[in-house]
């Protein structure tokens, strides 16, 4: 057993913020002596653990004690989860570092530079080579899939940077966009009704946010984004979107002025951070 003194040394947080956690209810001793000294077993210090990985998060307490009394609540997909956040969280940052480090040396930085593509364009080269007959009965030429590619080619540096972020890497980026190819030449167009799948999109997502003064936390508006993303998947009939698809749309909601302005426009002022905010606390 350690004492909150000895806790607080091990773990950085101050013995005032350690006693505040059990003021709220966060994070309570394991033990509490006669004469009202706090202690802690191994066990209590996996739970702060987890408390320090939220915050690192920018999860609120009120937000982490909500999630952490939820009886649902799995430490070990927390784990899996938060790690994914915090990856993208490191990207950004080694990001800046980059950045930063050519500024101080005077270099006069316009731009974001390009990623190596090649061998990301080379793999659609060699995948119409290979199904060349597919592409045509798809299609009906292979003028429209040329024309995707320069496309692609065009919007080179965004689509290098948003691949990273969506799928870790070039390199898997490049290796799961075959499959999805494949995938997608599978796919029976006239059992994709577009339009339908978008309307449907736009009525669970009227749904979840009819109230948005509602708990994020809540059963009732988690089953409805449960609703919403499980929709999402199957009508991607499939295709694999990348491990982080469901943070980067998170940060977006949250953060990105487009989204924002798009969401809330449609679905009312704050729908876009809302959203977020439901996304967030269901993938916790």
């Amino acid at each position: 057993m350690r004492t909150v003194k000895q806790v607080s040394s091990l773990t950085g947080v101050s013995v005032r913020t350690l006693q505040f956690y059990d003021e709220i209810g966060l994070f309570k001793p394991t033990e509490v002596t006669d004469a009202g000294y706090r202690l802690y077993d191994d066990a209590s210090l996996e739970i702060l653990q987890q408390i320090l990985f939220f915050k690192e998060l920018d999860f609120t307490l009120k937000e982490i004690k909500e999630i952490m009394d939820n009886s649902k609540f799995d430490k070990s997909e927390a784990f899996k989860k938060q790690r994914v956040f915090i990856e993208m969280k490191r990207d950004r940052l080694n990001g800046l570092l980059i950045l930063l480090e050519k500024l101080e040396k005077g270099e006069h930085v316009m731009s974001f530079e390009k990623f190596d593509m090649d061998d990301y364009f080379k793999a659609l080269d060699e995948f119409k080579k290979a199904y060349i007959n597919e592409i045509v009965n798809k299609y009906g030429c292979t003028e429209t899939f040329d024309e995707m590619v320069n496309e692609l080619k065009s919007n080179e540096s965004q689509l290098s940077q948003l691949a990273i972020k969506q799928y870790g890497s070039l390199e898997k980026f490049t290796e799961v966009s075959k499959k999805n190819l494949e995938k997608f030449l599978q796919i029976n167009a006239e059992a994709v009704d577009v339009e339908e799948s978008i309307k449907k999109t736009d009525y669970l997502t009227r749904k979840l946010t009819e109230d948005l003064s509602k708990d994020v936390y809540s059963e009732e508006i988690q089953n409805k984004v449960g609703e919403l993303i499980d929709w999402c998947d199957e009508s991607n009939n499939g295709l694999n979107l990348g491990e982080n698809y469901w943070p980067l749309m998170v940060d977006n909601y949250l953060t990105n002025p487009i989204f924002i302005n798009v969401n809330d426009k449609k679905y009312g002022e704050g729908a876009s951070v809302f959203i977020g905010k439901v996304v967030k606390a269901y993938f916790s």
